[in-house]
């Protein structure tokens, strides 16, 4: 079964508590030096090789320090890069968030176009940042672009041919997607190259419906992480959460979550598999 875990478990763990104790009460304290420190301990252990995010609670979060619903979408949108960045400290291979879902698309106009407004200024801008280029991060684009309008699908196009070359990290952004849509698609491929006669019915198989997924070619999901404190997948990443996947539910907004929350869950992650450092830290 899937390990799932959320805020309210506590561990007996010595060593989480040696780490949890090490630990300021305020993530502004920790400094930058202390962040990289940290990173290191945890790289003697386990690192996943791809990792999930449901990026859950920008309207709430907005509500919440009573602002409009577009700047708390405005402020994921920066905690996406800074958590992106955390991740390829770590040494993380492949993450990918769920940015928007095909469901998103009933949400009120406004909300709606302020979103794709975000998507069409931020990419570009997202594919010529510093930690993109730095970590050699491909970024992908996952979803049905018929829901897409032409403009953003030029946008798109633009993002994606921009690192097509970098082979080192990986970036899945969801958007119009969902994970039903995803398999769907896998499905009508898989019809398609019967009737073409590529293959026979009993060549059908788990590993080739893998194949015809949006995230083919990516290493399997080992962390899973949802924000706002909701139980739930929400039609995210349905099929890749195989019975190994560490599924964490974090009980604060998406802009709110920080690099401590994020180094956190990889030691509970480490713990839960009853990973051992790899070698001596001396």
């Amino acid at each position: 079964m899937s390990t799932v875990s959320t805020l309210t478990h506590d561990s007996k763990t010595t060593d989480k508590e040696v780490f949890d104790s090490t630990i300021p009460s305020s993530p502004k304290s920790l400094s930058k030096q202390f962040h990289e420190f940290l990173i290191k301990i945890l790289k003697y252990g386990k690192i996943p090789q791809h990792i999930g995010f449901i990026m859950d609670g920008n309207r709430r979060f907005a509500r919440k320090i009573n602002v409009q619903t577009a700047e708390g979408h405005y402020m994921g949108f920066l905690k996406m890069e800074e958590v992106l960045d955390i991740c390829l400290q770590l040494g993380i291979k492949v993450v990918t968030v769920y940015a928007f879902s095909i469901e998103n698309f009933k949400r009120p106009k406004e909300e709606v176009d302020a979103l794709m407004h975000l998507a069409k200024t931020k990419l570009i801008e997202l594919c010529q940042s510093k930690t993109v280029k730095k970590y050699g991060v491909c970024v992908r684009i996952l979803g049905n672009m018929s829901y897409v309008s032409q403009d953003l699908r030029e946008v798109i196009e633009e993002a994606v041919e921009m690192t097509k070359d970098n082979n080192r990290s990986i970036l899945n952004v969801c958007f119009s997607y969902t994970s039903r849509d995803e398999i769907t698609n896998s499905v009508k491929s898989i019809v398609k190259m019967v009737e073409n006669k590529q293959i026979q019915v009993g060549d059908i198989n788990e590993n080739l419906i893998e194949q015809c997924l949006f995230t083919h070619g990516c290493p399997p999901l080992e962390i899973l992480i949802r924000t706002s404190g909701e139980i739930r997948l929400s039609d995210f990443l349905l099929w890749q959460c195989h019975q190994d996947c560490y599924i964490h539910f974090e009980n604060c907004y998406w802009p709110e979550f920080s690099i401590w929350k994020m180094l956190q869950i990889i030691l509970e992650y480490q713990l839960s598999n009853k990973i051992t450092r790899k070698k001596s830290f001396f």
